[in-house]
């Protein structure tokens, strides 16, 4: 696994990270020495990194969540949720701020119920840090873009 704070890989790690396509979903291999260099898809052509959250549905979920190997930010959500309402614009520019670390993604719980209830969520807005499909954090409640990069950083650090 890479360093995904300076993205240097760690001794146990190859030379290159998978990472999903936001745009096609398609899987990727990227030298770890190139994250930070604007990538772009094999398939689509479209940059791998748009400093936006991605939306997940059934169609795509698993190839961010199971198969990349970045881990996946998902800000999981309603449209009908004002508090989801108030935090969307801070995700959006968290994105920009943790892009190539992390995927940040957004889930509405509406459209993909049966996704939120795999990981058991009960209130939103929720943020689950999943890696290679494997939980390995969770907060809810709205977050101003602070706090949300903050969190993330966090999370980061104890994996």
């Amino acid at each position: 696994m890479a360093d995904m704070s300076t993205g240097a890989p760690s001794q146990s790690d190859s030379s290159a990270l998978t990472i999903c396509c936001p745009t096609d979903a398609s899987l990727n291999r990227v030298p770890l020495s190139r994250l930070g260099d604007g990538p772009k898809c094999g398939r689509c052509h479209s940059l791998l990194f748009q400093a936006t959250a991605v939306d997940l549905t059934r169609e795509n979920f698993d190839k961010h969540a199971l198969k990349s190997d970045l881990p996946l930010v998902i800000d999981l959500w309603a449209e009908w949720c004002g508090p989801c309402r108030m935090m969307s614009p801070n995700f959006e520019a968290a994105a920009a701020i943790l892009e190539p670390r992390v995927r940040m993604a957004k889930l509405n719980t509406e459209h993909e119920p049966a996704i939120a209830n795999r990981y058991g969520v009960q209130g939103i807005p929720t943020m689950i840090m999943i890696l290679r499909g494997r939980e390995v954090g969770r907060i809810s409640g709205a977050m101003p873009t602070g706090s949300i990069v903050q969190w993330v950083e966090k999370q980061l650090q104890s994996l």
